[in-house]
């Protein structure tokens, strides 16, 4: 099991050193300039789209993720964060599209800069990792389906968020907005 757990580090090393910063600050910076923002991604991806949603509300964000029942209307000068590892999810390239229209600004996280979502994206972020569909820029895993992409891009927008933070967003101001109900 040891070789496992440390072959699954290694590769998420390498993954994680192949993400291009100047593609991470740029999501930085647009979540800055957002109104509010919406997150969305389908499966597993949207399971890491929730957790990074919660560290963004954390982090004192005004966020919503597309789906629930309390989710608002999108208007312009909001972002919608898009994951999806193929980048040509059905239902993400219809919100998305719908979002353009609306006049948010769209940003992928992806394996697949040359997507349908890429193509009417304002921003990407490349996660080089593997998916279930093994392409052939895709690096080698032992790992099976999405994993090794799921696990970077939570690693990777959770760096986002710390690098994204006012110094004033200590982790005392961020337990107080952490659920107190428990």
């Amino acid at each position: 099991m040891k070789s496992i757990i440390t072959t699954v580090a290694e590769e998420m090393i390498t993954v994680l050193s192949n993400v291009r910063e100047e593609e991470a600050f740029h999501l930085s910076d647009q979540l800055k300039k957002a109104n509010r923002i919406f997150v969305y991604g389908e499966g597993r991806s949207g399971l890491m789209g929730k957790a990074f949603a919660m560290r963004l509300m954390h982090g004192g964000f005004l966020v919503y993720v597309i789906g629930e029942t309390i989710t608002p209307s999108m208007d312009k000068g909001d972002l919608l964060i898009a994951i999806s590892g193929s980048g040509s999810t059905g239902a993400i390239v219809q919100f998305a599209s719908k979002a353009k229209e609306i006049g948010a600004r769209i940003f992928l996280v992806t394996t697949n800069r040359e997507s349908k979502l890429g193509s009417i994206s304002d921003g990407i972020l490349r996660i080089p990792a593997a998916t279930k569909y093994r392409g052939q820029n895709e690096p080698e895993t032992i790992q099976p389906l999405g994993n090794q992409f799921d696990q970077s891009v939570h690693l990777v927008l959770d760096a986002i968020i710390i690098g994204t933070l006012e110094p004033e967003d200590t982790n005392e101001t961020m337990v107080k907005r952490h659920a107190n109900i428990e």
